[in-house]
């Protein structure tokens, strides 16, 4: 059964994102300052849910969305941006964490963690809107833990 994700406040919610931390760098014994982009992409973790109708229909708790944030960029970069759909493939994981992809109605989100909900149909630029909104959120949350940001490219 695929359940469909409703808006939220009058808008489609589809990443949230907060308790930003750095999971792995002071067991490796680096600083934010000095690790490498690779490390920093993966380390930077926070919860990321995704809502629906008011209502939190899954959630990960050390979820890589600097790694996230960094790839949905450089997919609203591409010259093929709006024709091909972003899987992410993370560099923790052998699945696919996040899918966006284009159907009928609209552009859908899905995840592995629950694999039979996507996101209601949304148009593109509905879709662009939230992938930005979403970049402020992790830039934000970069940026408090001593990170600069522009280790993400603008999307």
């Amino acid at each position: 059964m695929v359940r469909d994700l409703r808006s939220h406040g009058g808008r489609a919610v589809l990443f949230v994102c907060s308790n930003f931390g750095l999971s792995d760098l002071p067991r490796r014994g680096l600083t934010p300052q000095e690790a490498p982009l690779a490390a920093l992409l993966l380390d930077i973790e926070a919860e990321l849910s995704v809502w629906e109708q008011g209502r939190k229909a899954w959630s990960e708790e050390a979820f890589p969305v600097a790694e996230l944030a960094y790839h949905l960029a450089l997919w609203l970069q591409s010259p093929t941006v709006g024709h091909e759909d972003f899987e992410l493939d993370s560099m923790q994981a052998e699945e696919r964490l996040i899918r966006i992809v284009s159907s009928d109605g609209g552009w859908r989100m899905g995840s592995i963690f629950t694999p039979d909900l996507w996101t209601s149909p949304v148009a593109w630029d509905v879709l662009v809107a939230e992938i930005k909104q979403f970049d402020r959120s992790v830039r934000e949350g970069v940026t408090a833990m001593g990170v600069d940001p522009a280790i993400i490219p603008e999307p």
